[in-house]
């Protein structure tokens, strides 16, 4: 059974056991994403993930992509690489320095992910975007900086 707030009281709301379920996933995937979003530097991976929400790691996995679009790997690297460029821009860490900082433990796969992220490799984001760090407020720069997966569709949304 949902519940529905409506003018400062909480009213039930007939629901189908279905529904109840997918209500209660989605509470529990929300749950994931703001794990990921807080621990995103400490080893995290896709069945201690789904113990923590109780569910399979194959169930968290499908729930998780159909709600957010992405698996929750996927979604655990953006969030790296989005906080690897924000160090990067930094300019006072080195490349691997970074790596590690993010939680990530090659440095081959880091470059590999955020080059595919981003378009360029980390050593190569560093150089261009240092200088210009002081030009953008932070919570504008995060905007404009945020890496985008699926670049044809971000393309498709702008026109």
């Amino acid at each position: 059974m949902a519940l529905s707030a409506s003018c400062g009281t909480i009213a039930k709301v007939n629901s189908t056991p279905a529904e109840e379920q997918r209500l209660r996933d989605l509470v529990r995937l929300r749950r994931v994403r703001d794990r990921i979003d807080r621990e995103y530097a400490q080893p995290l991976d896709v069945e201690a993930l789904a113990r923590g929400a109780h569910m399979s790691a194959g169930h968290l996995s499908r729930q998780f992509k159909a709600a957010y679009g992405e698996s929750p790997y996927a979604y655990l690297m953006t969030r790296r690489i989005e906080r690897a460029m924000a160090l990067l821009r930094r300019g006072d860490l080195s490349v691997t320095d970074v790596c590690f900082a993010v939680g990530c433990q090659s440095l081959g796969t880091f470059s590999t992910r955020f080059a595919e992220l981003v378009g360029v490799p980390p050593s190569v984001y560093r150089e261009q975007h240092v200088e210009s760090a002081g030009e953008l407020p932070s919570c504008h720069a995060k905007q404009v900086t945020r890496p985008i997966r699926n670049r044809e569709a971000a393309t498709e949304a702008r026109d």
